[in-house]
């Protein structure tokens, strides 16, 4: 699947964001500083290895470049971008797979498939992190979003974070107060919320729990068109809670990565409790969404440059870290 001749956005303010992450770390004493070019000499071809497998899964199932995207959301909130969502349960631990925010979560054979494909080039080189911000990157541009330049040289944990769904935004929670805090904890501001909250321009929930009280009567009821909580209403009375089809989150064009999820915040169609929030009055993430949902272009940029700042979230200092052989099991224990 060819890149759209849209994908690369902002290339210059994205840069410089880089160099000012870059500059942060090294500031900040931390001992691997993130660089585009962290594999340029041991792994040059890392970069072509994932975009190939990426575009061969999602020509076979088109639904995996939105849940990759999702994946690295769920990844660096916990914890920072370490891959420890990808590591399987074990005996004495239990995955952060099992936990029910990330019940739907989806693309790790994707992820898996790519690490293969990187061991038979570059063995144990490679981290999980790393193809994980790659794959993200690769599958907005597939989708027909904006590109960018993805800081690398990320380690993967050898643990998963016990209670790791905590950190996540509760998608009923309709306060933006709230919402701006969890994103505050992570270094992200309002435009960082608003832009990465754009990701829902793509894909779907899988569950009607996550928004069952907006539409029955419940906190946000009064921040939804009437006439788009009764379409939810009766898409929810299936058997199976929407958990096999799912609902999209742009009901016009779920696989496109455009602006129509701004415009349907401007008509009080936003599926989740958070989306809606976005478009609070008098707000900074208001006017935004405003921008947003008439500049493709402001979008796309300030995506892509969220998304590099997302991507700088670092684990703990103390966490125990390596690059994995397989993403599912740190090494040792096969």
């Amino acid at each position: 699947m060819a890149f759209s001749s849209r994908a690369v956005v902002a290339v210059a303010s994205v840069a410089l964001l880089v160099a000012a992450l870059a500059s942060t770390a090294a500031a900040e004493g931390n001992p691997v500083e993130y660089t585009e070019s962290y594999y340029d000499n041991t792994c040059p071809n890392a970069q072509n290895i994932v975009r190939s497998v990426m575009e061969r899964s999602v020509a076979a199932n088109p639904r995996m470049a939105p849940a990759i995207l999702r994946l690295f959301f769920h990844d660096c909130f916990v914890n920072g971008c370490d891959g420890s969502l990808l590591l399987d349960s074990t005996d004495s631990t239990e995955s952060e797979k099992e936990e029910k925010a990330n019940a739907s979560l989806a693309g790790f054979d994707v992820i898996d498939a790519i690490k293969s494909e990187l061991e038979r080039s570059c063995p144990a080189t490679v981290s999980c992190a790393d193809v994980l911000a790659l794959a993200s990157r690769d599958a907005v541009a597939m989708l027909g979003g904006p590109s960018w330049g993805v800081l690398l040289g990320r380690k993967d944990s050898r643990f998963v974070t016990k209670n790791a769904t905590e950190e996540l935004p509760d998608p009923r929670n309709g306060h933006l107060d709230v919402l701006l805090g969890v994103f505050r904890e992570h270094g992200l501001d309002e435009r960082d919320l608003t832009a990465l909250s754009g990701a829902h321009t793509v894909g779907k929930a899988h569950s009607c729990d996550n928004f069952e009280g907006r539409i029955d009567g419940g906190e946000g009821y009064d921040d939804i068109d009437p006439s788009y909580a009764a379409e939810l209403r009766r898409t929810c009375q299936r058997p199976d809670n929407c958990e096999e089809a799912g609902v999209p989150f742009d009901e016009r064009t779920p696989m496109k990565f455009d602006t129509l999820y701004y415009q349907d915040l401007l008509f009080k169609r936003g599926l989740l409790a958070t989306d809606q929030a976005l478009y609070t009055p008098g707000s900074w993430a208001g006017e935004l969404v405003l921008t947003y949902s008439r500049n493709q272009e402001a979008f796309f940029a300030d995506f892509a440059r969220a998304m590099v700042k997302m991507g700088n979230i670092r684990p703990d200092p103390w966490t125990p870290t390596e690059v994995r052989i397989k993403c599912s099991v740190a090494n040792g224990h096969y």
